[in-house]
């Protein structure tokens, strides 16, 4: 299975099936329904890559984004909403966003995008794993 991915969004029964259909893709993801479920979540069990809904009632999705950046910089973020407009995706990017989707979103597209997250993740695993190995070279010694 890749990395875990956690979704975020107060859609419950969107949110739950693409949940459903990225793990029959042997996709290790999971949901939550709002912005302060999704941090305890982060501090919890931090997944890999997180998917956040922008729109939601109470705590925003660029309220996650900023704080979620802040307090674990390796998390990949691809922002997945229904409401957003170029600005938002213009701030999002800037924020450290790695992709900006509009809903309806076509499973095959999102899926690319988790799949290049993933392997971007697994080359930042190798590279920590090689520079704690070898401090100070970043590459294993010859």
């Amino acid at each position: 299975m890749g990395p875990r991915i956690l979704l975020v969004d107060d859609e419950q029964e969107f949110v739950l099936t693409l949940a459903e259909r990225l793990r029959m893709r042997d996709m290790d993801s999971y949901a939550v329904f709002d912005g302060p479920a999704a941090l305890e979540q982060v501090q919890s069990h931090p997944p890999r890559i997180l998917i956040i809904d922008l729109k939601m009632p109470g705590m925003d999705g660029i309220q996650v984004l900023k704080q979620v950046k802040q307090t674990h910089p390796g998390i990949h973020i691809i922002i997945l909403t229904g409401h957003g407009s170029e600005q938002d995706k213009i701030n999002c990017m800037n924020l450290g966003a790695s992709a900006y989707f509009q809903k309806p979103v076509d499973i095959d597209r999102l899926c690319a995008a988790i799949r290049q997250e993933h392997d971007t993740v697994r080359s930042d695993d190798r590279k920590k794993t090689s520079s704690d190995r070898y401090p100070g070279t970043g590459s294993p010694s010859p």
